[in-house]
């Protein structure tokens, strides 16, 4: 297989930054975002251990104490999920040499787990960070719509991404059956594994929409808590993002319920079959997915940015959408419609400017249309359409 060039993550100058003010950082993200390529160009001088290997694993649980003092000055640990226990070994070296910078580097595919135990164990010690697969900006093609395409047909995660040879679609069959195998067997009780797959093919073709624990139980035949049990676990791996509702005091004006977006549009695409470029762009799901592309990459911004998404979606019950709302602070807010059309259209800013009607007291600062229009164009005096590429490279970055 052909190598490719390294491809620098725009997380990494934080990560370097908190080395240098931390004892330890962890770097979560789904498998396969590219946590440990990124790790070891970033730090060739540390050692390297996965707990990915059953040997190395068995060492750290039979002989902590032996495991660390070996393991090497300063030491990237790999899947620390699945030794847990090892995390207060950890936190004793590092309470007792306190001024050491960068020690420990952990990584893990199980974000909520993987926090609780090191948010209990190393708080005040540790800087955490989440890496998910290639952004927008990091891919640097030439479009946005290219972007998109390439982005739906062969996903974002680096190796079906980089090698043009790699059969997608197998790569992302092998992805999901190591995925339920190695994380969600081995941490996870998900019960009925075919039920499951199910589940994870009927999300996909409701992406982008409320999630609706019911209709998910009825049409899987399964209760509705383990519906949520299995949400909160596809959420924890990284494989799906929760967008809230958006409410000040609005009462039951708003809906409650989150819309789900995948986190990745390649896996979605191969959960639904999609292969065709044309069907892509013009088949009844194109809305769909071209909303949670856009969803999912402003996720991965924030991250990049070392910050929590505060980013919600608004829809009440007179009708009245917005598909992205992002708190820059409180009240202080910037709104965004998606749109999958090439052509600009006045319409498109109705909804926004209904909302702005309705809730006058809000601050609204920014209001955009995100297309596939290459274009930059103010649509009213408030309401600019902005492209893909100037949107994920410019504008975001100046809305918080």
């Amino acid at each position: 297989m052909k190598t490719h060039k390294y491809i620098h993550r725009n997380i990494e100058r934080l990560i370097e930054k908190s080395v240098k003010s931390f004892s330890a950082i962890a770097v979560t993200g789904p498998r396969q975002s590219g946590k440990t390529t990124l790790l070891k160009n970033l730090f060739p001088a540390y050692s390297y251990l996965s707990f990915d290997d059953p040997l190395i694993r068995e060492q750290a649980i039979v002989d902590p104490n032996l495991f660390l003092e070996t393991a090497g000055n300063k030491v990237i640990l790999d899947e620390i999920q699945y030794v847990p226990q090892l995390l207060s070994y950890i936190k004793q070296i590092i309470d007792d040499n306190r001024q050491v910078k960068g020690k420990f580097i952990l990584t893990g595919s199980q974000r909520f787990n993987l926090i609780k135990s090191l948010g209990d164990t190393l708080a005040g010690r540790i800087a955490l960070f989440e890496l998910l697969s290639f952004s927008h900006t990091e891919k640097k093609e030439r479009t946005g719509m290219t972007t998109f395409v390439n982005s739906c047909v062969r996903g974002s995660y680096p190796e079906p991404y980089l090698y043009k040879n790699i059969d997608s679609e197998i790569w992302y069959a092998s992805y999901l059956q190591t995925y339920i195998e190695r994380d969600i067997r081995t941490i996870y009780d998900i019960g009925n594994l075919r039920e499951f797959q199910n589940f994870m093919k009927l999300l996909a073709a409701r992406c982008s929409q409320i999630l609706n624990l019911s209709s998910l139980a009825v049409d899987i035949g399964v209760s509705v808590n383990t519906i949520k049990r299995w949400i909160s676990i596809l959420e924890a791996s990284g494989i799906i993002f929760l967008l809230p509702p958006f409410y000040n005091n609005f009462g039951k004006r708003v809906v409650k319920s989150p819309k789900i977006y995948f986190l990745d549009c390649g896996l979605v695409c191969y959960l639904m079959r999609i292969k065709d470029k044309n069907f892509l762009l013009n088949g009844p799901f194109a809305g769909a997915l071209f909303e949670n592309y856009c969803i999912q990459e402003v996720v991965k911004h924030f991250y990049n940015s070392g910050k929590t998404p505060n980013i919600f979606f608004s829809r009440t019950n007179n009708g009245v959408e917005v598909d992205l709302i992002i708190e820059s602070s409180f009240m202080n807010i910037s709104l965004i419609e998606i749109k999958i059309s090439k052509t600009l259209k006045l319409s498109m800013a109705d909804n926004i400017k209904k909302f702005t009607s309705i809730f006058e007291k809000l601050n609204v600062k920014n209001s955009f249309i995100l297309s596939l229009s290459e274009k930059n164009v103010n649509l009213t005096e408030k309401v600019q359409a902005v492209s893909l590429n100037d949107f994920f490279n410019k504008t975001l970055t100046n809305i918080y």
